[in-house]
């Protein structure tokens, strides 16, 4: 296996293995720490003053399902816009090669430049992933209701505003009859 230049490899556990290593190096024992991806429990950080590439995603096992949707309908929602531009630049008039240029490369730029903002912010800065992965975090800590439930619930709502729409139909004709007797409503 080849090294990885610049990066550090820190020693993941809890202070329980800490000081089991310790009791162990003191007693004149080896260091039980494995190699990089081993089972002792290191994991490659990037280099110092955290420099990454554009491509290298932050915590790329947390957070997966919440950074693809927002992805995916960011996606969409920038395909969407690359149409419509493609669609109002139709008027341009000229040259034919200036023409096709014009119409179609720049909504491509546009959608290129664009999904790459959004890639980075859903997968590179640390902010927003952080977010993402806490968001995906506490979607699991989440008590859905149950089938049964959820029709059930369903069925008292429309019950519910069913009865509300006939006794507001009731008071409608109530007052339209009473304000025609008094004379304010003229038929």
């Amino acid at each position: 296996m080849g090294e990885t230049k610049g990066t550090t490899l820190e020693r993941r556990g809890s202070v329980e293995d800490d000081k089991m290593n310790d009791d162990r190096n003191d007693d004149g024992g080896a260091d039980s720490g494995g190699p990089p991806g081993g089972e002792g429990g290191y994991r490659a950080e990037p280099p110092a003053g955290g420099a990454r590439g554009f491509f290298q995603q932050y915590k790329p096992e947390q957070g997966k399902s919440v950074r693809m949707g927002t992805l995916f309908c960011g996606g969409a929602l920038i395909a969407w816009g690359a149409y419509f531009l493609y669609d109002r630049l139709q008027v341009y008039e000229g040259d034919e090669a200036w023409r096709l240029l014009i119409t179609t490369g720049i909504p491509i730029v546009f959608a290129v430049v664009l999904f790459a903002l959004l890639w980075w912010a859903s997968f590179v800065n640390r902010t927003n992933s952080d977010f993402m992965i806490a968001t995906e975090g506490e979607m699991k800590k989440v008590s859905w209701s149950s089938r049964r439930e959820v029709i059930g619930s369903t069925k008292v709502v429309i019950l519910f505003t069913l009865m509300m729409a006939v006794f507001l139909f009731v008071v409608d004709i109530a007052f339209q009859a009473l304000f025609s007797s008094v004379g304010i409503l003229k038929r």
